[in-house]
């Protein structure tokens, strides 16, 4: 068996920590992901590559098993497994195979959040695997895989929410998620993976959210940071700004002499609380810049104010 080093696969070394393997798929996945790399056979290989990587390399028992086992890690007789032990396995699926399994959909998987179908349960963070306990099955059964995958959102939508249907597998699927759901926030539907076999129960699915960063707007929890370029003489003789918010509009009074840097907290303006009431602030800083294309008697008029002040 050709040996697969799957640290190399992700430009790492083999004492990297998970953060560091979560970030070098990110990486690599954006940048060998079929959708941008269209018919590209070699790109769309390398991407099986690093996604095989991260499935191994993510998940604590698996890696513990590569690294003593190598090649042979996935060898029930070698890890010490038999084929009716029953253990769930967990899979990661790019967002193109996600596709294929989700039909009936328009919003894509900027949508695949809470599920509110039927009896489904959800979770708030589980790890993969951790599924549902108990149960009756034969000797021979074995539950279903987990599934994994990620899910980028925009800031506007982790802002607003929304709600779609799916149908999986021939059933409907109502799925929402909350307005102010939060980076790395991790999604378990339960049942929603692969079938069980002998009676053994389905696996999960696992959704964890990316909030894409914003060109304006920077997260702190629940708060929004936002720079406001202003010009010289607006700061010295104060102005209202308009500011666009994502929740719509809204008026910041700058007050006359407004110094570079000033941050203004305007309340309950930021991300709205996941789960609660209320929303968080948003807080301007300013940023003055020179005025640009000044007008001859506007360029007078400042230099003499120079000259004064240096009386």
């Amino acid at each position: 068996m050709e040996f697969k080093d799957y640290y190399k696969s992700l430009g790492l070394e083999k004492g990297a920590d998970a953060d560091a393997v979560k970030k070098a798929f990110r990486k690599l996945a954006g940048k060998y992901h079929p959708d941008k790399n269209p018919g590209n056979k070699a790109a769309e290989e390398k991407f099986k590559q690093i996604n095989e990587a991260n499935e191994v390399l993510s998940d604590p028992d698996k890696r513990r098993r590569y690294d003593q086992l190598g090649s042979n890690w996935n060898d029930p007789g070698m890890a010490g497994g038999g084929a009716g032990g029953g253990r769930r396995r967990s899979r990661n699926f790019s967002e193109e195979e996600m596709s294929g399994m989700f039909g009936g959909g328009s919003g894509g998987f900027s949508d695949f959040f809470e599920t509110f179908f039927g009896r489904s349960g959800m979770g708030g963070g589980e790890a993969p695997g951790a599924g549902r306990q108990g149960g009756a099955w034969g000797p021979q059964g074995r539950p279903g895989n987990d599934y994994q995958a990620d899910v980028e959102i925009s800031l506007e939508e982790a802002y607003s929410g929304a709600k779609k249907i799916f149908e999986i597998n021939g059933k409907k699927l109502k799925l929402a998620f909350k307005p102010g759901i939060s980076d790395g926030k991790v999604i378990r539907l339960e049942g929603k993976g692969g079938t069980g076999s002998q009676g053994a129960p389905d696996g999960d699915l696992h959704l964890r959210i990316h909030v894409a960063p914003h060109p304006l707007f920077e997260r702190r929890g629940d708060d929004l940071h936002l720079t406001l370029d202003l010009e010289a003489q607006d700061a010295v003789a104060g102005k209202v700004e308009e500011l666009r918010n994502l929740g719509g509009n809204v008026k910041l009074r700058i007050p006359p002499e407004t110094d570079n840097g000033k941050v203004f907290r305007l309340k309950g303006q930021g991300m709205p609380v996941y789960g609660g009431e209320g929303h968080g602030d948003l807080y301007v800083t300013v940023r003055l810049r020179l005025p640009k294309n000044m007008k001859p008697g506007e360029a007078e008029f400042l230099r003499k104010m120079s000259e004064n002040r240096r009386k």
